[in-house]
């Protein structure tokens, strides 16, 4: 029995997992799609062209099997082949800023490592901001997207996209991706990308209720990997070697520089820096 057979994303099985939070979420469930983010935005912004932006309910979640043109972080693909992972857009309308916005990455990162360790024996951890690492290798990687009234600052809706690698493709990795990407599971578990997405809904519903109280910036910190660690901040082509100090109550990860300036970053890139 191939993974395919042994693992698909079941809505029944899903809702039974969620149990009395079940109501919460409408589900739509693809066996392929283009991009779930792609897809619920286009759906947010008809809604809300519509003048009637409720008629797409908040928490509304399209999960698929496989993506066709999946997207990360500053424009780059987001490998997503068949039968292998989970991939899930959700939508949220929080009455917030742009710059509370940003709580809902981190919200994510620690809502999946939870989702992971109660459905598995694995211990993930935080790669800031957005990469979950299971045994030392990137296996979930988060994109949030909005759309914000230019003349309040306010977000209209945001989509909260999540990809989780569950499993190693078969013939493993595309070569690009072989050193930094891993799978969550060793070995095929029936039924397990459906209670991965219920566990993360549950866990990703009671963070984000609350978006102006930060309580798991803390949870974030303890499972962040890169506190005190030698590290190349990534702007476009600049490269900055830096040390990872902390991370404050927003999770802006305060960075010292080589010349002793510090620095608080709310977003960007880092890589670990190998030191001789």
């Amino acid at each position: 029995m191939n993974i395919t057979e042994q693992d698909v994303i079941r809505e029944d099985i899903i809702r039974s997992c969620l149990a009395e939070d079940a109501d919460l979420f409408d589900l739509e469930i693809f066996p392929e799609i283009t991009s779930t983010n792609t897809y619920l935005k286009e759906k947010a912004a008809l809604a809300q062209r519509s003048g009637d932006p409720d008629s797409l309910r908040t928490w509304h979640t399209v999960i698929a099997s496989a993506q066709t043109a999946g997207r990360g972080r500053l424009g780059r693909t987001f490998a997503s082949p068949a039968g292998t992972g989970l991939y899930m857009s959700v939508l949220l309308r929080p009455e917030t800023g742009a710059g509370t916005a940003a709580r809902i990455t981190t919200a994510a990162a620690v809502a999946a490592c939870t989702a992971i360790e109660s459905c598995t024996e694995e211990h993930p951890r935080i790669k800031w901001v957005n990469d979950v690492f299971v045994r030392g290798k990137k296996a979930c990687g988060i994109l949030t997207e909005a759309s914000v009234r230019p003349e309040t600052g306010r977000l209209d809706w945001a989509v909260m996209g999540i990809g989780f690698n569950v499993y190693e493709p078969s013939g493993g990795f595309p070569a690009e991706l072989r050193e930094i990407a891993g799978a969550i599971a060793e070995e095929k578990r029936p039924d397990l990308r459906s209670r991965i997405a219920a566990a993360f809904l549950r866990a990703f519903y009671r963070l984000c209720s609350d978006l102006e109280n930060a309580d798991y910036a803390e949870e974030y910190k303890r499972r962040c990997f890169l506190i005190g660690r030698e590290i190349n901040v990534i702007s476009g082509d600049s490269v900055a070697a830096a040390k990872a100090l902390d991370l404050d109550s927003e999770c802006r990860l305060i960075v010292r520089y080589a010349d002793g300036s510090t620095a608080a970053l709310s977003s960007g890139e880092v890589s670990v820096r190998a030191v001789p």
